[in-house]
């Protein structure tokens, strides 16, 4: 059964330029390769026999090597592989004009020959490939094709069926290339040639036909490696020098240029503005999955998009902004995640990536950068798929639990505050009498006193990492946890990072009681003390991640770690005054060979034949462009004062603090009020116009009264506190358009 690789990468890498083409290194050697965007990996891997003496060696497997690149933010990989009598000299360059590989290579060892092996997964898979040999190595299926072929010939080739008749079981049955087959076809296949001794130029083409494929390499390699590679490092430092970035300690701001280009590299150009999530496949060893994580989540690319304005690329994050107003649906919602030609993957609903593009278009409008019609329709449409479906979200921004996150009603909050500046009238008035609602019911959904781990750790109470629906019981009710073959627990017995979100954001103030009662609880339940530094867990419990023996993460298993936690616990210090450099440290002493910031970090004991060591990458996504993003805003922030996402607007009405008097509270059926606070008005609110049918105090003084337009396609009642005098409750029904609705509530009135 074909697979994936690793998702253990070296390097990240792609021209500036016209070309198509996106490379991957793991292990010393070129792995997925992605053509014609992101999101489309037509190679498995592409690794080298060396061989000769008597013996041979698979230098991927060797891993005697060395990675170099000429700067942080020059994506140029070097590779230097030493062993046993050979040392072979690889570097890769996109070619910014075509869509090719250029890799340039030098054996050295007496009586050593190299053997490029190519594994070929056209069409996304390694299902139904056919290979063949024609003077260079090539493959096609259906309209994709590519041509690996070599400035000096090859010797021999031979294309075979992976398992039974490819090169690499030639050498491992024989000891040597003895076969010689002209052509596989439809299966999962594999090419090997024979390159002449010494130092030569491969060049790797994509096209939609065989012929294109050809012609693209052959022409780089008639223009020559030196113009081209001088071509691809110029345009990478064009736009390093671009780039507005503090100074910073030498090992950090190493980190955030060498992350400032890995967000560049995850760019789209077939669909500029789309970046995905990382190109990489966790676990991709184990598997044949098709999505992986090169698809564009809105969360994850809206996170990516402040990090570029952090830094100064706000062409980058007007790119993204125009992509995102291109691929909203036409309710106002993003699908969970799609390719980056806009077709939904999975296709779930989470909140938080609803409101994100509105701080995006917020945060570019504060620079005064948005102006078009385009943009203003898609805040206004994502403002009212918030109003309206809110704030309760299907999913939580880990993919896992319907419910009230602190974490995504601090986006939903933020964004509906900033998108009021896109709206007039009945609509703004709506949209921030709503928002101060939602705001001041946070604890309501996800705040508990004197539960177990407030005993504990001797606080007066903490917010969960999600609150359950209403109808689940609140935060009475349980959680599933996901990966976890059904298992569920108390909401109380769940803590995660999601509520620093409300500071970060500014809906409260970084000291509030609260927010350092959490963060003592969650200091002591998710923080991980690593040979590399601190990272957390998303949360106690969790199953996403590998078996206690390393074998990979397979729909259960040990969720471990996450460095992208420990920037976000960061910017938590930042807002309490503390330096959040120990914070960056970890997150740079975290990575790979090559710098890049994984997922997840192993933290058990070292399993070395799994490459798995405390501290350091697991087998998760790598790398995770939103850990880089949070890196790169967490390293300007602390120059800065202030993160990235904090938006004037938001500080300017709520100033830290939830509003102790929102003068309205809304009534959905989604999140009821069972409750309500004296001296507030009380909204009931459908999507549909209807007729309330209410009364008092066990259903007194009944009256009926049809709903008006709120704003943003809602529709409701109003009715005044004075309307609440003397009375202990209010009893209510409706009659939607479709018939009434069958049920009684019930509201407690202070």
């Amino acid at each position: 059964m074909p697979t994936w690789t690793s998702s253990a990468k070296d390097a990240v890498t792609t021209a500036l330029g016209p070309s198509r083409v996106w490379a991957t290194l793991g292990f010393g050697i070129l792995n997925e390769v992605y053509w014609p965007a992101t999101g489309r990996p037509q190679v498995r891997d592409l690794g080298f026999l060396v061989a000769g003496g008597g013996d041979w060696v698979e230098v991927k497997r060797a891993q005697a090597y060395r990675l170099e690149t000429p700067s942080p933010c020059v994506p140029l990989p070097r590779l230097v592989h030493e062993g046993d009598g050979y040392r072979l000299e690889l570097e890769i360059v996109p070619d910014p004009l075509r869509d090719v590989l250029l890799i340039s290579h030098q054996l050295t060892g007496e009586g050593r020959l190299l053997y490029p092996l190519l594994a070929p997964h056209l069409g996304g898979s390694g299902h139904g490939n056919t290979a063949w040999v024609d003077g260079g190595l090539h493959a096609a299926k259906g309209a994709e094709a590519l041509a690996l072929l070599s400035a000096t010939p090859f010797a021999r080739a031979s294309a075979g069926f992976v398992g039974a008749s490819d090169g690499w079981q030639d050498f491992a049955r024989n000891g040597a290339m003895t076969w010689e087959f002209a052509r596989a076809e439809n299966g999962n296949v594999a090419l090997i040639g024979e390159l002449p001794p010494g130092e030569g130029v491969l060049a790797l083409g994509f096209a939609a036909t065989p012929e294109g494929a050809a012609t693209l390499a052959g022409s780089a390699l008639a223009e020559g490696y030196e113009p081209i590679r001088e071509r691809f490092v110029a345009g990478w430092e064009t736009w390093r020098d671009g780039l507005k970035l503090p100074r910073g300690k030498a090992e950090l701001r190493q980190e955030a240029l060498l992350s400032a280009a890995v967000l560049k590299v995850h760019e789209d150009r077939t669909f500029p503005g789309a970046t995905v999530a990382s190109l990489s496949v966790p676990w991709g060893f184990a598997h044949d999955d098709a999505g992986g994580y090169h698809l564009v989540w809105a969360r994850d690319a809206v996170e990516t998009g402040l990090a570029l304005l952090a830094i100064g690329d706000v062409e980058g994050a007007q790119r993204m902004l125009s992509y995102l107003a291109a691929t909203q649906s036409s309710s106002g919602c993003w699908s969970q995640n799609f390719y980056p030609d806009g077709r939904p993957y999975w296709t779930g609903i989470q909140l938080d990536e609803v409101g994100f593009p509105i701080l995006l278009a917020a945060k570019l409008r504060e620079l005064g950068t948005v102006e078009e019609t385009r943009i203003d329709g898609m805040v206004r449409s994502a403002a009212g798929y918030l109003a309206r479906t809110g704030p309760l979200s299907p999913q939580d921004r880990w993919e896992e639990n319907a419910g009230a996150s602190p974490f995504t009603l601090a986006v939903e909050v933020a964004a509906l505050i900033a998108a009021a500046d896109w709206l007039e009238g009945d609509d703004r008035e709506y949209v921030l009498a709503l928002a101060d609602c939602w705001n001041e019911r946070i604890e309501d959904w996800t705040y508990v006193a004197g539960a177990e781990l407030a005993e504990h750790y001797h606080v007066p109470g903490y917010y969960v990492r999600i609150g359950p629906p209403p109808v689940d019981g609140g935060l009475c009710g349980r959680i599933p946890v996901r990966n976890r073959a059904g298992e569920s627990v108390p909401a109380t017995a769940l803590v995660g990072l999601d509520f620093l979100y409300l500071a970060r954001l500014g809906l409260r103030d970084p000291h509030d009681p609260r927010i350092t009662a959490t963060l003592t609880v969650v200091d002591g339940e998710l923080r991980a003390q690593l040979p590399t530094g601190v990272a957390y867990h998303r949360y106690e419990g969790d199953g996403y991640g590998e078996h206690a023996d390393g074998s990979p993460f397979d729909g259960s298993g040990i969720g471990r770690p996450w460095p992208l936690l420990a920037g976000e616990r960061g910017h938590a210090a930042l807002l309490r005054g503390e330096d959040p450099r120990p914070y960056l440290e970890s997150m740079a002493r975290m990575t790979s060979p090559g710098g890049l910031i994984p997922e997840q970090v192993w933290d058990a004991e070292p399993i070395p034949e799994r490459n798995l060591f405390p501290g350091k990458p697991s087998g998760s996504a790598m790398p995770l462009v939103w850990a880089h993003g949070e890196y790169l805003k967490l390293y300007t922030a602390r120059a800065a004062k202030r993160p990235i996402e904090l938006l004037p607007a938001v500080e300017q009405r709520y100033g830290g603090a939830a509003p102790t008097a929102a003068t309205t509270w809304f009534w959905r059926e989604q999140a009821p009020v069972t409750r309500l606070p004296a001296g507030r008005g009380l909204v009931i609110e459908a999507t549909e116009p209807f007729t309330l049918h209410a009364g008092f105090d066990g259903w007194q003084a009944v009256s009926d009264r049809d709903s008006r337009p709120l704003g943003l396609g809602m529709h409701g009642v109003h009715l005044e506190p004075d309307e609440f005098a003397e009375h202990a409750s209010l009893e209510f029904t409706r009659r939607l358009e479709s018939g009434w609705e069958g049920r009684d509530w019930h509201v407690e009135l202070a």
